[in-house]
């Protein structure tokens, strides 16, 4: 059983590079498809996020480039631009005693410095389908000469609508080129790229089980929906956190938990579809560099965040999906690290929770909320413990100068060192702990009229977007054609050439999907009703 990245074979460059960056151990896909791919041999490679698949494709890539041959040798492709970002950080992290040249290339940004880039000579370009066939069709991006190709979140980009410009920018490559598919599903339009492109791929499969349970300890809180807040900054007191992701279900709910929680002494910052991509990054810098400890973010927001170090992921709203909840715990317990993940749950939402366990196949244990005296007593803990570290120093000085004054004015001590805790604990202050109300149980409705009524009550709230700017629009298809929200997204993005990061709120129901968009987006997205599909359906659009 392999346990080094020096047994996969890789060459002493990558492997010291593996060492600098804290890579400990391969991951079980990296130790399956590093050797493989060092061969030649395509792959098909059926991951997740967390399982280090980037790494399992980006370490045998650079590791049989010859830089500066003066033509692309490499192609990544991307759904997201987020994505290709993280995958082009990635392998320029790994390629630089190589000093590979690596390139991402993403629709938004001006064309002319990507032009410019390539013409000054790229060894790697990541990208999403869409710019990529856009620079090849404009001369700028020649794929020609290619050694080898990867389709990154193969699934996600066949939801999405790309595979007619993947399949337009593979017929652009060499034959003799080597192929490597990663995707965390494989359905038939997947599986037909893969008979018509690839030439005897090799498959390896990591299961749910690997991805959620080997490193990540899945606990849940039950509470009223109104003392999640107060829960939340519970947890926050008694928890040793060193880098925390938040997950909340809209873009609105980013920001108001951010405000909440700074105004209760814990700084966060919000990540969602309003940000800028200039101001995500920057975000996202400021996180890495644990400038930031707590981000708070909508699951559309976190795609493609690709970072090692996450402590805690937090369920502050639990995902309506059970795949999205099998993404958000994958943020944590990553290479090599232990990571916990907590879930904050109502009453209502307990079959949700059932749901979540079924998919996983794992039971997600139930704990008990801290007490005010349990939060008291770890505030004063921690207090001592600082205390303890200054005094085994012995570097205080011009504080023992001062205490020195003060007794020789007459002072005790004793009240002296009193009054300096007290002084040391003011911030708690800001840090009141909320009163937690005793759970009240959910009692599902029995008498058919208020079933009616219920009903109704919730098809209003369905036909209306509670969310400000937005407009709630309709889609003729629902769960029983096995839509999904990647679907929806993918759909409305690709047709009606509208940002996939604005669309809010997608409530599948059992024949019918109601989705939220923004106010300025819904003209152009009804102006292309009957040009929508999904997979080989026809989907309607219209507003609810």
């Amino acid at each position: 059983m392999t346990t080094t990245f020096t047994q996969l074979n890789l060459n002493p460059q990558l492997v010291q590079t593996t060492d600098e960056l804290g890579y400990a151990t391969p991951t079980p896909i990296q130790s399956a498809i590093i050797p493989t791919m060092l061969t030649g041999q395509d792959v098909i490679g059926q991951a997740q996020t967390g399982t280090g698949k980037t790494a399992a494709f980006s370490l045998p890539i650079l590791n049989n480039l010859v830089t500066k041959q003066g033509h692309v040798q490499s192609l990544v492709l991307a759904p997201t631009r987020e994505l290709a970002i993280q995958v082009a950080d990635a392998m320029y992290k790994y390629g630089r005693y190589p000093g590979a040249r690596v390139l991402a290339v993403y629709g938004g940004q001006p064309y002319g410095r990507q032009i410019s880039r390539l013409r000054k000579g790229v060894d790697i370009v990541v990208g999403t389908p869409g710019r990529l066939l856009d620079l090849i069709h404009q001369k700028a991006l020649d794929i020609s000469k290619l050694s080898s190709v990867v389709l990154d979140e193969a699934d996600e980009m066949l939801s999405m609508g790309f595979i007619s410009d993947i399949e337009a920018i593979l017929n652009e490559t060499p034959r003799d080129r080597q192929t490597a598919l990663f995707s965390a599903t494989l359905p038939q339009g997947i599986r037909r790229i893969a008979k018509r492109y690839m030439n005897d791929p090799q498959s390896f499969t990591i299961g749910h089980k690997q991805l959620t349970v080997a490193a990540v300890e899945q606990r849940y809180y039950l509470m009223n929906e109104a003392d999640k807040l107060a829960a939340l900054t519970r947890l926050f007191e008694i928890e040793e956190i060193t880098s925390a992701l938040i997950f909340v279900r809209t873009r609105l709910g980013t920001g108001e938990l951010v405000n909440e929680l700074a105004l209760r002494g814990f700084p966060a910052e919000a990540l969602n579809g309003d940000l800028s991509q200039d101001a995500r990054v920057q975000v996202l810098n400021r996180f890495r560099k644990n400038q930031i400890k707590v981000l708070v973010a909508t699951d559309v927001a976190a795609r493609g965040l690709d970072i090692d170090d996450i402590s805690h992921v937090f369920n502050y709203d639990l995902p309506q999906d059970p795949e999205l909840y099998v993404h958000r715990v994958g943020r944590t317990g990553r290479a090599g690290k232990t990571g916990i993940a907590i879930s904050l749950l109502a009453p209502k939402e307990r079959w949700r929770l059932g749901r979540i366990e079924s998919y996983t196949k794992q039971k997600i244990s139930k704990s008990v909320l801290p007490t005010a005296e349990d939060i008291q007593n770890c505030r004063e803990s921690r207090l001592v413990e600082q205390m303890m570290v200054w005094l085994r120093r012995g570097r205080c000085q011009r504080e023992r100068e001062i205490v020195g004054e003060l007794t020789g004015g007459g002072h005790d001590p004793l009240e002296i060192a009193a009054a300096a805790l007290k002084m040391a604990r003011g911030e708690e202050k800001q840090r009141p702990v909320e009163p937690i109300s005793e759970v009240q149980e959910y009692r599902q409705q029995k008498n058919k009229t208020d079933k009616r009524r219920n009903r109704r009550s919730r098809r209003d709230r369905d036909n209306n977007s509670h969310e400000k700017g937005m407009v709630r629009l309709t889609l003729s298809t629902g769960k029983s054609d096995g839509v999904c929200v990647s679907h929806v997204m993918g759909t409305l993005s690709h047709y009606a050439d509208i940002p996939g990061r604005s669309i809010g709120k997608i409530s599948i129901q059992k024949k019918h999907t109601f989705v939220d968009v923004p106010e300025k987006f819904v003209g152009k997205v009804l102006a292309k009703t009957g040009t929508y599909r999904i997979g080989k359906q026809n989907v309607a659009v219209k507003r609810a």
